[in-house]
């Protein structure tokens, strides 16, 4: 097998005009407070794969330019609009103004089986620190709250990890 280069993929898949000018999911992605680089280079790499609306980085997580989140990102951080907010509730709140659903990814006791949940657009995930977690104002926010189920003995997905699993599963069922 091949492994072709990410300037070979762009023209296979018709070049980067029309990757940059085809219309976007109703899918928003919100990160709270991620600390690590790689998995925010990583979000960006499944969002664009996922042709989300927007990508919101808050708190403490870092945004571009960044030789790491560019080097996961293989380059996505050029095709995902993004933006810098200092809150994630804030964000929040204008995305329900605007009656985009808020879906928290997170394990609580309130949170669903993330396959059997139902999914309207617009939508936003929220995603959270790798070892904290959504904050609290964030889950108080949410319309929703749904979690992957875990059935060895690490209780949790690394977040990047997760937020591709829930952003492609999001994706199959709104699509319908």
């Amino acid at each position: 097998m091949k492994i072709r280069s990410v300037k070979e993929n762009i023209k296979i898949k018709g070049g980067i005009k029309n990757i940059k000018s085809a219309p976007r999911n109703d899918i928003y992605l919100i990160l709270d407070n991620i600390r690590s680089m790689y998995n925010v280079g990583a979000i960006f790499r499944s969002g664009e794969g996922a042709r989300v609306k927007k990508i919101y980085l808050c708190g403490m997580t870092a945004t571009p330019p960044r030789e790491k989140i560019y080097k996961t990102s293989l380059g996505a951080v050029n095709f995902v609009p993004w933006e810098y907010k200092k809150s994630a509730v804030e964000v929040i709140r204008i995305l329900k103004k605007e009656k985009v659903k808020i879906v928290v990814l997170e394990q609580t006791d309130q949170s669903k089986d993330f396959s059997r949940a139902k999914y309207k657009r617009p939508i936003a995930i929220v995603v959270g620190h790798e070892l904290n977690g959504v904050s609290k104002e964030c889950l108080e926010a949410a319309d929703l709250h749904v979690e992957i189920p875990m059935y060895g003995r690490a209780n949790s997905l690394n977040v990047a990890t997760a937020t591709g699993i829930i952003l492609f599963e999001v994706l199959n069922k709104i699509k319908k």
